[in-house]
């Protein structure tokens, strides 16, 4: 069994060729410097492998891990063996002497297919066989024994000069098929370059880079006012109704996610800037079928003076059925703050007591802030300033019609 690298030289030189690897397969190139963001893609990639480790020694034969038997959660990155973008960050950048066995192995998977373990009993890679010195001394005297040695050895360089001169041929024959195979994934990979380079250009895909002033400001946790309700027909206590999202927003790679939790049902969708100050956003209502759902596209300005940032967004009132109609409306935004996370509280006493939906928000200090989502008055809020941007004059009908969206007139002929 040969020796394998360890530690630093070791996860630095796999995580280089993981790097090669996740480039070639997406066409993503990681930047490497010291914001541990840009590595995250990477580090969900591994994590979705190392979290497999305790049940797949015996097929990847990898070290044997314990498995997390009552873990927190089964999201990223709460999971016992979940890799995180700044350990990537910091084993790259020679940090880490002894990189986490779990990073390691789940490097070896995504490479050869097997851990480490495996690894070594057969390695595939040279680079990461770690190499020895050996002095060998021979001495022949003119003994028998010595005599024999000299007669055993003579013999055995000439099998070695025929292995040799095999290998050699095998190697030349090897050398000819890699470089063609290499000629192939370069062509490949430039056709994919290219492609991607169109498809970016076409549907105007990531046309601008956010700064970091841009990337603070949007990031966080955000509280989102909208009027749709005033449009649902089946509701006829409808007048200024409203109801109240709550939205995390996360940076990625040039863009942003965002899980919004509503009332009765809940959105995802991503963000982009499209030039200085302005934000495209775009959701669909999240379900398990692998479909695009009631999808909705906003524009907003980051940048607004306000403290209660507005949206234009073309959207449904979220009526029932054929009912469920596209609308033209204005939305309110209001920043709460930044890190921590959402959790959705289910099967306790509180919801029963709200009959709503609540959602608390753990902050990094430890703080806990609930928050319950419900249709409601939009009288009942008392901020005159946000009252105005979401009344019934805020909401366009795709095709006018008397009487859907009702005003205090239309209430006093009834």
């Amino acid at each position: 069994m040969k020796n394998i690298k360890k530690g630093k030289e070791e996860i630095i030189y796999l995580l280089s060729k993981v790097l090669e690897k996740y480039k070639s397969e997406t066409g993503i190139q990681i930047i490497q410097n010291t914001n541990r963001k840009n590595y995250e893609p990477l580090a969900i990639l591994l994590s979705d492998i190392s979290k497999e480790l305790p049940n797949k020694s015996e097929e990847w034969g990898n070290e044997k891990y314990a498995q997390d038997l009552s873990p927190k959660t089964k999201d990223y990155p709460y999971r016992k063996y979940d890799i995180t973008g700044g350990q990537i960050k910091d084993a790259l950048n020679g940090i880490v002497s002894n990189p986490r066995p779990f990073l390691v192995d789940a490097c070896y998977v995504y490479l050869f297919g097997m851990g480490r373990k495996r690894f070594t009993e057969n390695p595939v890679d040279d680079k990461l066989i770690a190499q020895t010195n050996v002095n060998e001394k021979n001495t022949i005297g003119g003994s028998e024994e010595d005599s024999l040695g000299l007669k055993n050895q003579l013999s055995r360089s000439k099998n070695r000069n025929k292995k040799k001169s095999i290998l050699i041929i095998f190697g030349i024959i090897l050398l000819i098929s890699i470089s063609f195979y290499t000629f192939y994934l370069h062509s490949e990979s430039k056709k994919l370059s290219a492609e991607w380079s169109i498809l970016k250009k076409d549907m105007n895909i990531l046309p601008y880079q956010p700064t970091k002033n841009e990337i603070d400001s949007l990031s966080g946790v955000w509280i989102c006012y909208t009027g749709s309700p005033q449009a649902r027909v089946s509701d006829p206590n409808r007048f200024h109704k409203i109801v109240p999202n709550i939205l995390s927003v996360e940076y990625k790679n040039g863009y942003f996610l965002f899980n919004r939790y509503g009332a009765s049902f809940d959105h995802v969708g991503y963000m982009q800037f499209e030039s200085p100050g302005i934000v495209s956003i775009h959701s669909r209502v999240k379900n398990n079928a692998d479909v695009t759902e009631s999808p909705r596209h906003s524009l907003m300005n980051i940048f607004d003076d306000s403290q209660y940032l507005t949206a234009i967004s073309s959207s449904w009132n979220f009526d029932v059925g054929n009912k469920n109609k596209i609308i033209g409306i204005r939305e309110v935004y209001q920043k709460l703050g930044s890190g921590g996370n959402l959790k959705e509280v289910i099967n306790e006493v509180e919801n029963a007591s709200c009959q709503c939906k609540i959602i608390r928000w753990k902050k990094e200090n430890g703080e806990i802030k609930s928050y319950y989502l419900k249709n409601e008055i939009l009288d009942s809020l008392k901020l005159p300033e946000m009252q105005s941007l979401i009344d019934e004059k805020s909401i366009l009908l795709m095709k006018p019609q008397q009487g859907i969206i009702l005003s205090n007139d239309t209430l006093s002929q009834n």
